[in-house]
């Protein structure tokens, strides 16, 4: 045997001796009075740390939630200002110009014997048609959020809350709008879904906002599972909505 393959056995060997020493130190430590309360302490410490790193956690989660609905906003507005200079650009060269009365002429312009003209106003035309409004239901705020009963919105977070509100106003105003669609413009689609969402309306749905789970598939990309239905607790419990069942159905009514 070589010298140095010697040289590393050794140390390999009084490695294994030092660790040997020191798990029985430690095993000795655990085993005094005075030790063990500190050890104690130190196992309290690691569990607030442990909480600490949760609650961390859930906020990373929501400010990336907001970060995202952020980013959302922005991408929204940038297109709103394409579309506005695009509007600008372009504006029809048929529009009627704006042309501005002469307030006032001059006295060494002006020919008594000529007739003074005046110009006949356009006829007003009738304001377009005002479209029916689709009602919302509102975010909740934050002191909402704060005062759902920890058992019942367990893990979920604030964003996670208000993202399927906006899933569920997205189904609320598709459906509405075919609702308030005139019935010769419709598709068969649009058809076949006006009459479905007729005959889902009961008396006590009369004059409501309200959809059904149906319509959370049709309209959005929301999971109709165990924990939306826990989402749906906790807007029941804001009071941003109510149930009406009949029929083998639940109607979830915008409050």
């Amino acid at each position: 045997m070589a010298s140095s393959d010697l040289e590393q056995l050794c140390s390999h060997v009084n490695e294994k001796i030092g660790n040997i020493k020191k798990t029985l130190s430690l095993r000795n430590c655990g085993q005094e009075p005075t030790l063990k309360t500190v050890l104690n302490k130190i196992g309290d410490e690691i569990i607030v740390v442990n909480e600490l790193l949760n609650k961390l956690e859930l906020e990373i989660q929501y400010q990336e939630q907001t970060n995202n609905s952020l980013k959302e906003l922005c991408e929204s507005l940038e297109e709103d200002y394409k579309d506005v200079e695009h509007l600008k650009e372009n504006i029809p060269s048929h529009l009627p110009q704006v042309t501005v009365a002469q307030s006032c002429v001059k006295g060494s312009n002006l020919d008594p014997e000529e007739p003074f003209k005046v110009e006949e106003p356009e006829p007003i035309k009738k304001p377009p048609k005002e479209q029916r409004s689709i009602k919302e239901m509102p975010f909740i705020t934050c002191d909402e959020f704060n005062g759902v009963p920890s058992y019942m919105k367990s893990r979920l977070t604030y964003g996670q809350i208000n993202d399927v509100i906006k899933e569920i106003n997205k189904a609320v105003i598709s459906k509405y709008k075919i609702l308030h669609q005139p019935k010769k413009s419709m598709n068969s689609v649009a058809r076949n879904l006006y009459h479905r969402f007729i005959d889902e309306e009961t008396k006590d749905t009369k004059g409501c906002y309200f959809i059904v789970e149906a319509d959370i598939k049709e309209f959005t990309t929301l999971k109709v599972d165990k924990k939306f239905h826990v989402l749906l607790n906790i807007l029941r419990h804001c009071r941003r909505l109510s149930e009406v069942r009949g029929g083998g159905l639940t109607r979830y009514v915008i409050t």
